[in-house]
């Protein structure tokens, strides 16, 4: 089972940039995009529910051509959810949760939560900063609350922060620079003291000079001066599935690249 992830930066833009046609070619079983700056009623209907998927999205409640994401899969799930139910952080469209019920996906594996989230930036204000660190904050709760109740969790996306001085080019100068705050990085921390694993530094520990995000008013990407913010956590139970990770950074069409994830459907 191949799940796709990428900030697009803009699906329509992305669409013309070649990147929905990639998708299709790549056919993934789950593809996740992030920051796709529209309501479905601005979109094709081929892109809202291309053949041989099930489209859901989540958009902003106010302000339009802002945040976004959205899920294609497959397989349908059991039931879908918005948000995860506090309304001041629902309002801006960042969260899809897909439930899948036992085996469905993976065979013999239990119950899995599929979630994919645009984190908050915390730059500009003091008050974006705070309202990610308690958007974390409740996005843990969430994910620890279903994971009580017997559910294997594989979430994606962006989550604007690196976590260690590996994960971006420049750690030195931006130690003081949202995205990469002791107390963003701090959170990663929480999230894999709570069971969560990191699946691509679990495989490749050391590896370096992997990103998935890079400043285009700079022209960073040629450079390769990156970030990597873009990830994939799962629950321990499931690493036993995972047959590989890889950051495509060979895909271009936004400021992001794809990250990608490949699970054995049995064992």
């Amino acid at each position: 089972m191949k799940i796709i992830s990428w900030n697009v930066n803009g699906l329509r833009a992305n669409v013309k940039k070649g990147g929905f046609d990639w998708f299709l070619q790549e056919s993934p079983d789950v593809y996740c995009i992030q920051e796709t700056k529209a309501h479905p009623e601005q979109l094709e209907e081929g892109i809202c529910n291309p053949y041989g998927y099930y489209g859901y999205f989540d958009h902003s409640k106010g302000r339009k051509g802002y945040s976004g994401v959205a899920v294609y899969t497959k397989v349908k799930p059991e039931r879908v959810e918005y948000g995860f139910g506090i309304e001041e952080y629902d309002q801006e469209g960042r969260f899809l949760g897909l439930f899948f019920k036992k085996g469905s996906l993976l065979s013999g594996s239990n119950k899995i939560l599929i979630i994919n989230t645009y984190f908050p930036n915390g730059g500009g204000c003091p008050e974006r900063l705070e309202y990610k660190l308690n958007f974390y904050d409740e996005f843990l709760k969430y994910i620890n609350r279903h994971k009580r109740n017997g559910y294997e969790i594989i979430f994606c996306g962006d989550t604007n922060t690196a976590h260690n001085e590996i994960d971006l080019a420049r750690p030195k100068e931006n130690k003081d620079n949202t995205g990469f705050l002791p107390i963003e990085r701090a959170w990663i921390d929480q999230v894999l003291n709570n069971g969560y694993i990191d699946v691509f530094r679990h495989l490749y520990p050391n590896l370096k000079d992997k990103y998935t995000y890079w400043d285009m008013k700079t022209f960073s990407r040629e450079r390769n001066v990156g970030w990597r913010i873009d990830y994939f956590f799962v629950t321990s139970p499931l690493l036993k599935y995972v047959s590989s990770t890889k950051i495509l950074d060979n895909v271009f069409g936004s400021d992001h690249c794809p990250i990608e994830i490949i699970l054995k459907c049995s064992l």
